[in-house]
């Protein structure tokens, strides 16, 4: 038999289903309310220090400034002068938003260097985007026109580069048991774009570091994931005017999304890979490309 009702009286049972529906709804609302305040307030990577390679030109430059633009004090390394970009940031958000160092990546005792000026500088590394890369400069050509001394640059550049980053990087973030390391790969990888080998096997070869390192980082809480873009018009790329030639309008017909690409279109996942939004996530890649490739 039910329980009985007495005028203006709710049963003890739908009682309490209405207060936990309250509470689930207030507790909702006050979650809610303070994850809106405090993204009004604290930008995603407040507090944060991220070194970027290749950080002064190209899409290079852009994840220099997305990273800034939510709070991360920024180390921009490049070979080429980081200088101007590091003004036009301090500009915006302070002189101790930034820094920037020239060097060469492929040689570990400028990457020790850059390495020891940010933690004097920052105190701390936090984010680590790998993204120095030998690309420019290729010429499309046959496999077999490829010359031994310019696939070792590339190699050198391209992978020994990102592992001497991270040798001389992962033991501040390990100290600490916390960091982000996001390996910029490529599309290309994943389709095997032909007459650019060296930079195409580079690019697979960073996603092998990417799955084998995050097995061996795990432990001290370090994620380590890619980023591999599709065919992006950046400046630096369009000096590429023989590779822009093959392949911008193919690459473009290939995608589910029928247009061109540019820097902008990356900075969503790149801020992603770099904040507590993917503290769970790590030996992944995300292919930001369109729809070119179904990964």
């Amino acid at each position: 038999m039910a329980p009985p009702v007495l005028a203006g009286l709710v049963p003890a049972t739908d009682v309490s289903m209405v207060a936990i529906l309250q509470d689930m709804d207030a507790r909702d609302k006050r979650g809610h309310d303070g994850r809106k305040a405090e993204y009004e307030v604290m930008p995603r990577l407040a507090g944060k220090t991220a070194i970027v390679t290749g950080g002064a030109k190209g899409i290079g430059r852009h994840y220099s400034q997305a990273l800034a633009a939510e709070g991360a004090r920024v180390m921009v390394a490049d070979i080429a002068d980081g200088r101007e970009l590091a003004e036009e940031i301090a500009g915006r958000y302070g002189a101790n938003s930034v820094a920037s160092v020239k060097f060469d990546v492929s040689d570990e005792k400028a990457v020790k260097n850059l390495v020891a000026q940010t933690i004097d500088r920052f105190g701390h590394i936090d984010i680590l985007v790998n993204n120095a890369a030998l690309y420019t400069g290729l010429k499309p050509r046959n496999f077999n026109e490829w010359d031994t001394e310019l696939w070792d640059r590339v190699m050198a550049i391209n992978i020994r580069g990102p592992y001497l980053m991270v040798r001389h990087v992962a033991p501040h973030m390990m100290a600490r048991r916390t960091g982000k390391i996001i390996n910029i790969a490529s599309g290309a990888a994943y389709k095997g774009v032909p007459r650019m080998l060296p930079y195409v096997t580079s690019k697979g070869a960073m996603l092998a570091f990417t799955r084998s390192l995050s097995r061996e980082l795990g432990e001290y809480g370090i994620a380590v994931n890619s980023l591999s873009p599709g065919y992006i018009l950046s400046d630096t790329g369009l000096e590429n005017a023989t590779h822009v030639e093959e392949e911008r309008v193919p690459v473009r017909n290939s995608r589910a999304f029928k247009r061109d690409a540019y820097p902008e279109d990356l900075l969503g996942a790149l801020l992603f890979l770099a904040s507590s939004d993917s503290d769970f996530v790590t030996g992944q890649s995300l292919v930001v490309d369109g729809g070119s490739v179904n990964n």
